[in-house]
């Protein structure tokens, strides 16, 4: 009957009829609230009611699915199979693609449930075809580059109609992808101008027009994943992340997670990347690892996301404690700070924490879910601008006038091998040492020893890394290694503090060269 009415109109045209309301249609298909389709207002689907819908055999695959033990990494693996590695990416994704509870206040004030994730680095690390997965994936998704994109094709256009002669409203890719995802490539390539167009759908949620006579507030719910290429074509981590990016600051506050891929060379990854392209190029099918396929994973999260998680007393709590820790280090971090700590990464928080509840169809966020929010964010966010850590700075030999001193005469020495730990490297093994000597500083309050000198510090160390060492000269390696970090912790961050005490009998050359040492009192591992 549809069918027969759309050809009528077809043949008829709109004019000839009579109706306010006509539509033209090449093709009508129904709609399956299973498998993402809408025959009804969102909100008004409960779980209850999809359940009826499905058979005994989906709603039993349904709840094998919910029980899986591994099903955080077994979605991520069926979602992208053809990606290898960028795991925390992928997690961030995911979370997007549950999304949190969107609530409103008493005041009326909407706060969104929507997480917003960005992808920035270097040319070749997929960032677009991270983008072109989701947007086939998602029943509710619009792919679209910044680049060729205004910011009224990005929300909406008032244009005047041909037949009508009236001022019409014409859908941009946001108001397209309400209650989905808006996939925007080539983020930084906007225009300044068409950048500050999407702050109030960003937040908000929410698109003002005021136009021609026409004023309308329309809904863009939606999620936005964005791809952004680093200025200069490659990412300078000596460099903050708003150095490397053209984005403002307003802008990059609205994004819940920050993503940054940065191709370096690595025997072991390379090998497995270029294996994965090679079975892909092939149509190896047994190269790609899929536990579900898209069609389960599409109806565990459109059934997933019917579910409201309240948030427990024990997970508030820890809520609050993880924000007072971000604020404070925060305030305490030594330098010029790109990223602020705000009450927006508060809520990011805690929308990640409602999207890993929904993930295991939980009526309530848990301690575990915040933990694991928390990890992701201080993973993506809170650490993209820290640079690699070169311990032999200032090592180098100096002329008085404060230059290099080159060498020009005898023989040339061999090159000295430069000390240099990645952030993650360094953190590690400064949090190892600060741990030990807090240790060793409550035996110190029982009396049970006197305090920690330095050569003990590297002492330890050494031992607990002896079934690694294979030869003097790695063990001369470390121990250089170790010197240089303890160096650092005093001298550059202030991390531990040295103490130094010369009496009648005091030795002040054994002072100095092997002080005692306390970590300072107000320091928080980072963990």
């Amino acid at each position: 009957m549809i069918s027969f009415l759309f050809y009528f109109i077809y043949l008829t045209g709109v004019r000839d009829l009579h109706y306010k309301m006509a539509f033209l249609a090449c093709s009508v298909q129904p709609t399956n609230p299973r498998f993402g389709g809408i025959e009804m207002p969102l909100d008004a689907i409960t779980p209850e009611m999809m359940k009826r819908q499905m058979t005994e055999g989906e709603w039993k695959h349904m709840y094998e699915m919910s029980h899986d033990r591994n099903l955080y990494q077994n979605l991520i693996s069926s979602l992208f199979p053809s990606i290898h590695g960028n795991d925390e990416v992928k997690r961030g994704i995911l979370l997007m693609l549950f999304g949190g509870v969107a609530k409103t206040t008493v005041e009326k004030t909407t706060l969104r449930g929507d997480i917003n994730c960005c992808i920035v680095g270097d040319p070749s690390t997929a960032k677009s075809q991270f983008l072109k997965q989701v947007s086939e994936f998602s029943p509710r998704a619009v792919y679209t580059s910044g680049k060729a994109s205004s910011a009224a094709g990005l929300t909406a256009a008032v244009v005047k109609d041909e037949e009508s002669s009236d001022f019409v409203i014409e859908a941009g890719a946001l108001m397209l992808a309400d209650n989905g995802v808006c996939c925007i490539d080539e983020f930084d390539k906007m225009d300044p101008r068409d950048q500050v167009a999407i702050h109030e759908a960003m937040e908000q949620q929410t698109i003002s027009i005021a136009k021609a006579g026409v004023r309308a507030t329309l809904n863009a719910r939606t999620s936005i994943l964005a791809a952004a290429n680093p200025i200069g074509g490659r990412y300078d981590r000596a460099k903050s992340l708003q150095q490397n990016i053209a984005l403002s600051a307003p802008i990059m506050s609205r994004f819940d997670l920050f993503f940054i891929l940065v191709d370096e060379c690595n025997e072991v990854v390379d090998y497995a990347i270029a294996r994965k392209i090679v079975d892909l190029h092939s149509n190896i099918e047994e190269s790609v690892e899929k536990v579900y396929s898209k069609e389960e994973v599409l109806q565990y999260i459109t059934f997933a996301r019917k579910f409201k998680p309240i948030i427990s007393k024990e997970a508030a709590e820890l809520l609050v404690r993880h924000y007072h820790r971000l604020r404070l280090r925060d305030s305490t971090t030594t330098g010029k700070s790109t990223w602020r700590i705000t009450v927006r990464q508060l809520e990011s928080m805690i929308r990640l924490a409602e999207a890993m509840a929904r993930m295991e169809i939980s009526d309530e966020v848990q301690p575990k879910h915040v933990k694991e929010a928390y990890r992701l964010l201080n993973k993506s966010i809170i650490r993209v601008e820290q640079p690699d850590i070169h311990l032999d700075e200032q090592d180098e030999p100096m002329t008085e006038d404060g230059e290099p001193e080159t060498q020009t005469s005898g023989e040339a020495e061999a090159p000295k091998r430069k000390l240099v730990l990645s952030f993650e490297e360094y953190k590690t093994l400064s949090n190892m040492i600060v741990m030990h000597m807090r240790r060793e500083e409550a035996k110190v309050e029982e009396g049970e020893q006197g305090g920690i000198h330095r050569s003990d510090v590297i002492e330890w160390y050494l031992n607990t890394i002896e079934d690694q060492i294979e030869s003097e000269d790695e063990l001369l390696e470390k121990k250089q290694l170790v010197e240089k970090v303890i160096d650092r912790l005093i001298y550059h961050d202030q991390v531990i503090i040295s103490l130094t005490k010369v009496g009648l009998k005091g030795n002040q050359q054994d002072e100095e060269e092997n002080p005692l040492l306390v970590v300072h009192p107000n320091y928080i591992i980072d963990q």
